[in-house]
């Protein structure tokens, strides 16, 4: 059987540097609240998720 991917890897070489993966965290989480207040939660709710995946994995896992 295969073995998944995950959506996010910490081990990637890219996310070495800690601005990288503070920057991956920080963006959708920005973006999220822009979408919040132009008044699109439903925008705002799934970007949010995305950046506190984001942070849960890049940051606080690794």
């Amino acid at each position: 059987m295969k073995q998944r991917k995950p959506i996010l890897d910490p081990a990637h070489p890219m996310f070495a540097k800690a601005w990288v993966r503070w920057a991956c965290t920080l963006t959708p989480l920005a973006w999220g609240g822009f979408e919040m207040w132009m008044g699109d939660p439903m925008w705002a709710i799934l970007f949010g998720a995305a950046g506190v995946y984001a942070g849960y994995t890049l940051i606080y896992k690794r």
